[in-house]
């Protein structure tokens, strides 16, 4: 958006200005640990306006404690100091053209292994017409320069002003990403937009302190559903924890019943995307699992957040390893692309724990 990069632009130089000496900004030499490279990709959002670092701080910060190595790569340079590694590929105010112009150069220079792709909010206002197929060909240029990186491809967060352009071109991403995927590609779809709030929102654009965290965490749980993405085929190891002093209980928490619900997130010609919630009841839940029965004609291509048995018909789904004890009440969700009719909703939605 042409009249929007001024205002990204000022406000870019306003966050600077601001940070002072707390914040390195541009280029810089690069910081290496020998771990998973992983290139954050996008504009000033994924560099982080308003807090310098944005959701790569709390991701950052998720890897050490999951014992996962990660080295994160780019030609720019910044974040608060309890940002282990400052390399990132964020441009404030940069549309989807302009990355698709540098992007493989950049891969060249770096060989990620994963790419965290959040771009288009530049174009909203006034290119979000052809924005869809823009990102369609950003994507294919990624994985012809990069075939072997898993690229995870974001919906764009909320943008005030301009909701239903964003509305229009998240709803395409979907069906964008399962075309690669059918051209067996390794690009993964991750749901941004419904994460955040109106007030996650610092200034109308991008996220505050608490909206870069919740990004975090969904950046983190898409990860962690694709293995191969952070991991270089060993187990991470988690970081020592001194044992309490006090003596433990003998018995396992309270597992409490779960129930399930289901909604259809966007559909389009020949397919669509589902989401299942799952809540636990009154007492604790360590483990669920999902059953439900598609209906005719319908066949699951992509599943994240959880593992599922079976694709068509009578399908089942339990957690993933990060999703799986949930406090009393607490909620996570599951997604999934399918073919076939998203009008029609699965039949016999119930969870169970053990």
């Amino acid at each position: 958006m042409r009249k929007m990069s001024g205002l990204l632009a000022a406000a870019s130089a306003a966050a600077i200005a601001v940070a002072g000496t707390l914040l390195a900004i541009g280029p810089a030499s690069a910081e290496s640990n020998g771990g998973v490279r992983v290139m954050p990709l996008g504009d000033s959002i994924t560099d982080g306006l308003n807090v310098p670092g944005g959701y790569r701080i709390e991701l950052w910060q998720k890897f050490v404690a999951g014992g996962y190595k990660i080295d994160f790569v780019g030609s720019q340079f910044n974040g608060p100091p309890s940002l282990g590694d400052h390399d990132h590929q964020g441009h404030s105010g940069w549309t989807i053209a302009q990355i698709d112009a540098n992007v493989v150069n950049w891969l060249r220079a770096t060989t990620p292994r994963t790419v965290l792709l959040h771009i288009g909010t530049n174009d909203m206002f006034s290119q979000s017409a052809g924005a869809p197929q823009r990102l369609s060909t950003l994507i294919d240029k990624i994985t012809d320069t990069a075939p072997d990186a898993e690229v995870f491809v974001a919906s764009i967060i909320r943008l005030n002003g301009a909701d239903s352009q964003v509305r229009t071109y998240n709803a395409a991403i979907p069906e964008i990403v399962q075309s690669k995927v059918n051209a067996g590609k390794r690009v993964h779809f991750v749901d941004m937009y419904p994460v955040l709030t109106a007030a996650d929102l610092a200034d109308g654009v991008h996220p505050n302190a608490g909206g870069y965290a919740k990004m975090a965490t969904v950046w983190f749980n898409a990860l962690r559903a694709v293995p191969r993405s952070i991991t270089d085929g060993t187990t991470p190891t988690s970081p020592a924890v001194t044992p309490p002093t006090s003596t433990p209980p003998t018995s396992a928490p309270p597992t409490g019943a779960c129930t399930a619900s289901y909604r259809t997130v966007n559909s389009w010609g020949g397919g669509f995307q589902g989401e299942v919630t799952v809540r636990a009841g009154t007492a604790a839940v360590n483990g669920w699992t999902v059953r439900m029965t598609l209906p005719s004609g319908q066949s699951i291509t992509n599943l994240w957040n959880g593992a599922n048995t079976g694709t068509s018909g009578a399908v089942s789904v339990r957690n993933a390893p990060y999703n799986g004890s949930l406090a009393a009440n607490a909620t996570t969700t599951f997604g999934y692309v399918a073919n076939g009719n998203g009008a029609a909703a699965p039949t016999g939605v119930a969870c169970t724990s053990p």
